[in-house]
């Protein structure tokens, strides 16, 4: 194997060399100093091979940065797009593992570096990935490089998912709860929070909808309370309004019920970023009903969960009708605004001694109260598609549907 002044020409020394410093994260930039300084000692290494201290280019803006995926450090994509333009002579890092864990974005390095002719320093010696028996090394070296992070952090999920399977697994509280000194959780001492709280589910228990339960607190001007994570206020309480989004947080949320739960969602990396996906109930890593005092029974949460669902207007893309209510509206739950594409609802009013139906849409007025979208007569819309029903269904149009229909089914086979 060359030695390492062998391998440094003239033309490596007329470009730059740049020294690639990270942490993975920055409690290690604090904590673990050491690791900092060894690499940016590594100067004096290509100081040692012959580069001016003028052409050595310190890249340190991925301190605390995860080397798992290049995606999020601009350091070292820096890093990349200049060895590809040719403009470095060496790359410089302590180790593989500060340059990448992950196996294609180290191989992808190699591979530029190759070709533009880079050679690669780190403590334990000078590398041209253009030689076979330096590549090998340096792809092996990436290879364990990976496994060891998939061990570390197979581990530490390993004791994580233990850790809730006990229900002894300390994750952020919604606002209503408190950890105590030894960890465990108790109600908001603060009475007001707690009224808040049961006052909201008494109004859903009354009316049945979350939309209706945000115009409860409308009406009787109530705020609801909120603790914010991060930021100055972190932790502290505020009174904020409330809103749909918030309402179904708190009553899809078993934690109200006094349950623990863990891994209600499943994280997938895909071309596209992460995907997050919700499991349902049966799919959930752990729930432990009972864990500590709640708000609501369990078998009242589950209620609350069954009428979300009933009362959704649409699951989806699909954009499924509502379920059927009460009343003689033929369209109930079926007809959209042609304004804002929300589902429009159903308001009775009494004509001549019967209930007469009229379509509104006020799902803009939910969270931002403001006039509603339309409202519109339902006995005409009701009465011309009835017409239209009547026209459309002789014996001509039911025979030439059901053929349609069957030439589908058949398309579908195949």
């Amino acid at each position: 194997m060359q030695g390492e002044a062998e391998k440094v020409s003239a033309g490596h020394l007329k470009r730059n060399a740049y020294l690639y410093v990270r942490q993975s994260t920055l409690r290690q930039v604090i904590e673990n100093s050491e690791s900092t300084k060894r690499q940016y000692a590594l100067r004096q290494r290509a100081i040692a091979l012959g580069w001016h201290p003028d052409r050595i280019v310190v890249i340190d803006s991925d301190l605390g940065q995860s080397g798992a995926s290049a995606t999020e450090r601009e350091g070292f994509q820096k890093l990349v797009g200049e060895v590809g333009m040719g403009h470095v002579g060496l790359v410089i890092g302590l180790e593989v593992s500060r340059l990448a864990r992950n196996s294609s974005d180290w191989h992808r390095l190699l591979e530029i570096s190759a070709l533009t002719d880079t050679l690669i320093l780190d403590e334990d010696g000078l590398y041209d990935p253009a030689h076979f028996n330096d590549r090998l090394l340096l792809g092996l070296k990436g290879t364990m490089s990976e496994a060891e992070l998939h061990v570390m952090q197979a581990r530490m999920r390993g004791g994580l998912l233990s850790k809730a399977q006990r229900g002894e697994l300390r994750v952020p509280l919604p606002v209503g709860f408190l950890y105590d000194a030894q960890g465990h959780v108790l109600l908001d001492p603060d009475q007001q929070v707690q009224n808040s709280i049961r006052f909201l589910f008494q109004s859903f228990r009354r009316v049945g909808s979350a939309g209706a339960v945000v115009k409860a607190f409308r009406e009787g001007k109530l705020l609801f309370p909120h603790r914010p994570r991060g930021g100055p206020q972190d932790g502290e309480l505020v009174w904020v309004r409330l809103g749909i989004s918030q309402t179904l947080f708190v009553l899809h949320n078993p934690r109200y019920a006094g349950a623990f739960v863990y891994g209600r969602t499943r994280t997938r990396r895909t071309l596209a970023g992460a995907n997050l996906t919700r499991l349902p109930q049966e799919e959930w890593h752990t729930l432990l009903i009972g864990a500590h005092t709640g708000y609501i029974a369990w078998e009242e949460y589950q209620d609350n969960v069954r009428r979300l669902v009933e009362n959704a207007h649409a699951l989806g893309p699909e954009r499924r009708k509502s379920p059927p209510r009460e009343g003689p509206a033929l369209l109930q739950g079926l007809v959209l605004c042609g304004i804002c594409g929300e589902r429009m609802k159903v308001i009775y009013h009494a004509r001549g001694g019967r209930s007469v139906p009229d379509y509104i849409c006020d799902g803009r007025t939910v969270n931002d109260p403001q006039p509603a979208c339309q409202w519109i007569p339902g006995s005409e819309v009701d009465r011309a598609v009835s017409e239209l029903l009547v026209e459309l269904m002789t014996p001509v149009t039911i025979e030439v549907t059901l053929a349609v229909q069957e030439e589908l089914q058949n398309h579908a086979g195949e």
